[in-house]
């Protein structure tokens, strides 16, 4: 089925064939609604054991009406492209059945985000295969595009450490902080983050109206942090009374003075020219900092900050919908930039306002 000509794209744009392994989770679902509108991607299968057979509309209400349907995937059909949005650690023992059905793999789990066997048997359970750790790139373009054009593997990076990243970039890459500050992260997330299948802890009566420490010390997602930003963060999640969204409060204590302007001009540096990143930093109104209302559904990220000087630290905002800037649409991205498309294609979506909860 090629969903792309189905909704109105260029006729002469470049088809790029996909398969979606797992998808009918939350994130299958994103990514499904991603490239069903996507001028140059074409669904041809989309596999999940448990609703192999049934329509995945009926799974996926924003794509009632398409004639795709769930299939096992035992016999993968042969594509360019195959995300696979699957649990940990289903990905690392698929790996070589996925690249004999495709040329590109964008894994959307945690099997290839850290680049060390080492590493995973710190944070994880071990690895599969760690052959494929070296070859593996991270799929946010902020901070990896120039190593993404040409991927074959991209992994996807967690929601948390997503926006943690790219609120405390731009003060390592202009040289605020040097890599042994003291920096502690407070991250609030939604009930989405744990999945269609988040058990007891997810379900609408424990999570309401809750802000709950789930993981006071030694999320797995600190990994990645300290891996990409070369130092070491105090890290901690709340589970709150949302659905979408993950919002990082990160406390930063520089070694030296830094004035409003030093701030501007390192978040101005990195973030001046990238499609999915908006700053927030003060101003009037009452979105006046990142918010994840204010980017629920979309694939952006906004980025803001605050100068203590009374407390010689700098607060820095950052948010994100955890599903799409966190997971799907991020996947989307770093495969636009892998195969040379346009970087934003299926991505344009900027919100809606006034929304409910996200």
């Amino acid at each position: 089925m090629a969903v792309g000509t189905e909704t109105g794209a260029d006729e002469n744009a470049e088809t790029v064939t996909a398969n979606v392994i797992g998808g009918s989770g939350f994130t299958g679902g994103e990514l499904l609604r991603l490239l069903a509108g996507h001028p140059n991607f074409a669904i041809a299968e989309v596999t999940s054991r448990s609703k192999a057979g049934k329509s995945v509309g009926s799974v996926h209400p924003p794509l009632r009406g398409s004639d795709l349907r769930f299939t096992e995937p035992d016999d993968l059909e042969s594509v360019d492209v195959l995300f696979a949005a699957t649990p940990h650690g289903v990905s690392m023992g698929q790996i070589d059945e996925f690249f004999e059905a495709a040329d590109t793999v964008v894994d959307l789990s945690a099997d290839f985000r850290l680049e060390s066997e080492a590493q995973y048997e710190e944070w994880y359970d071990g690895h599969e295969a760690p052959e494929y750790l070296e070859k593996a790139e991270y799929a946010l373009p902020e901070i990896n595009r120039e190593n993404l054009a040409g991927a074959d593997l991209i992994a996807g990076g967690g929601c948390n450490a997503t926006a943690t990243i790219l609120g405390l970039y731009p003060l390592f890459e202009h040289d605020i902080l040097e890599g042994g500050e003291q920096i502690v992260v407070d991250v609030k997330v939604g009930s989405s983050e744990g999945g269609a299948g988040g058990g007891e802890a997810s379900s609408h009566p424990e999570r309401s109206g809750v802000v709950r420490p789930y993981a006071p010390t030694g999320h797995r997602h600190e990994a990645e942090i300290e891996q990409f930003l070369d130092t070491s963060v105090a890290f901690t999640c709340h589970a709150v009374d949302m659905i979408r969204g993950a919002s990082a409060t990160n406390h930063v204590f520089p070694s030296g003075p830094v004035s409003k302007g030093d701030l501007w001009q390192a978040y101005r540096g990195c973030y001046e020219d990238e499609p999915f990143v908006r700053m927030a930093a003060g101003g009037s109104g009452v979105y006046r900092y990142p918010e994840p209302k204010a980017v629920a559904g979309t694939n952006l990220a906004e980025v803001g900050f605050e100068l203590d000087p009374s407390n010689k630290r700098i607060v820095v905002f950052s948010a994100i919908d955890n599903m799409m800037k966190g997971s799907a649409g991020q996947a989307v991205h770093a495969a636009n930039v892998a195969l040379g498309l346009e970087e934003t294609a299926g991505l344009e979506f900027t919100g809606l306002h006034p929304v409910g909860a996200p």
